[in-house]
């Protein structure tokens, strides 16, 4: 019996570090998560950050899934800091919906706790970008930035 006690208060320990882990690792202090490497890094080196920060909210809530706002219309340098409200959400910017484009950015990491942040670098080419939350994306929550050239 006493046995099964410890073996049981060590599963528990485990899983208990486990989730501070993660919680640690995806950013669970509230804390910005920067914009992950891209196939085309080089180019987020080479953009000047013009200053301005673009802000988007994720919510899940009784209307359901989504970016708001869901069109943005930004500069190359500009920031777009995506917001967690509710839910858990990620942003993917993908190949498949993104036809032709290049050097997209790679899908951030999942924010998970109310006003954690995903800053992305605006560095894309003058042109239109969809992009989605992968776990929501067939529920509609589905976006689009609109790039132009830097000011």
């Amino acid at each position: 019996m006493k046995e099964y006690r410890l073996s049981a208060l060590g599963s528990r320990l485990s899983a208990f570090l486990l989730v501070a882990t993660a919680l640690v690792a995806c950013g669970g202090d509230g804390t910005t998560i920067k914009q992950p490497g891209a196939a085309g890094a080089g180019a987020v080196a080479s953009v000047k950050h013009t200053g301005k920060v673009i802000t988007v909210e994720m919510y899940t809530d009784a209307t359901g899934n989504y970016f708001k706002p869901k069109e943005i219309e930004a500069h190359r340098g500009d920031i777009v800091r995506f917001v967690l409200k509710s839910g858990v959400h990620n942003v993917n910017f993908l190949a498949d919906s993104n036809p032709g484009k290049a050097s997209l950015p790679a899908p951030s990491d999942y924010l998970q706790l109310p006003d954690q942040t995903y800053d992305l670098l605006v560095a894309l080419a003058p042109g239109k970008y969809y992009f989605q939350c992968d776990p929501h994306a067939l529920l509609g929550m589905v976006g689009e930035l609109e790039v132009e050239d830097e000011n």
